[in-house]
């Protein structure tokens, strides 16, 4: 029952945290931590299968944007002109991933990194969103190759643990010139290659035979994190369509702080 609890917990915190800015990885390694849920294979597919349910959940969502464009994905159609800028978008982390994801496991899945990468991203939020905010902005089919890219090597900064694939991507949007409800969209879609090619990579690395308990935990785990993302999805959507990014930037503020006072007087 204890394994089962701590699937819904850490469900639960996947779902909100994955396509908000506060970085869901950090999130599960701090969780992970406090709950005793941070070693050994079975917890590293956990983790992937989690991501899965909120993977879906993107694509759940986007359903019918999807379907229509996979019908228009000739070249010269608009479905094309989507999938290209993804793909180009994918790129720059989808390489360095693979040639550091070993090295970045081994020495940064640590509170501490967490920790300074949730202050320092909080920080970049602040200033890029007051350089940049209030530009003009496109619609997703819209954005060139050359802004793809850029946002792309954006991305390459949540290969961090504590630095958010979504927030990464979002500030790499606003530098472009995206508003930040776009750019937030364009992640989202930008989501769907990259976390499916981290989830199955990680797959082939870490499947392992499990027991009932933990399979029933597997699927607890992942329902849950498909049904809170999906909510979220929409609802994060409808806040920044009002509001600015400063209420994530100012938690992530608080939680670094906070994990590194608790590091500094070992209570982590």
């Amino acid at each position: 029952m204890e394994l089962i609890i701590t699937a819904i917990i850490l469900g639960i915190v996947e779902g909100i945290t994955e396509f908000l800015p506060v970085s869901s990885t950090g999130h599960l390694i701090l969780f992970g931590h406090f709950l005793g849920f941070n070693e050994g294979s079975f917890t590293i597919l956990f983790d992937i299968v989690i991501q899965l349910g909120a993977i879906l959940a993107v694509v759940f969502y986007y359903r019918k944007k999807i379907w229509e464009s996979l019908k228009n994905i000739k070249p010269g159609q608009w479905g094309f002109k989507l999938w290209l800028i993804i793909l180009i978008a994918f790129i720059p982390s989808a390489t360095l991933g693979f040639l550091m994801n070993d090295y970045i496991e081994e020495y940064f899945f640590s509170p501490f990194t967490v920790s300074i990468a949730l202050i320092v991203g909080a920080i970049l939020m602040i200033v890029i969103e007051k350089i940049f905010a209030n530009k003009d902005s496109e619609e997703i089919i819209d954005i060139s190759t050359r802004k793809s890219l850029v946002i792309g090597f954006a991305q390459c900064m949540a290969l961090i643990p504590g630095m958010s694939r979504s927030a990464s991507t979002i500030m790499g949007g606003m530098i472009v010139g995206l508003s930040v409800k776009v750019a937030a969209e364009f992640s989202f879609f930008l989501a769907i290659p990259t976390m499916f090619a981290a989830t199955g990579y990680s797959l082939l690395k870490g499947f392992t035979a499990i027991s009932t308990v933990e399979w029933i935990a597997l699927a607890v785990g992942f329902i849950t994190s498909f049904i809170v993302a999906f909510i979220v999805i929409g609802k994060f959507l409808e806040f920044l369509a009002k509001h600015s990014l400063k209420v994530f930037a100012y938690y992530r503020l608080v939680v670094g702080f906070v994990m590194l006072i608790l590091i500094a007087f070992k209570m982590v």
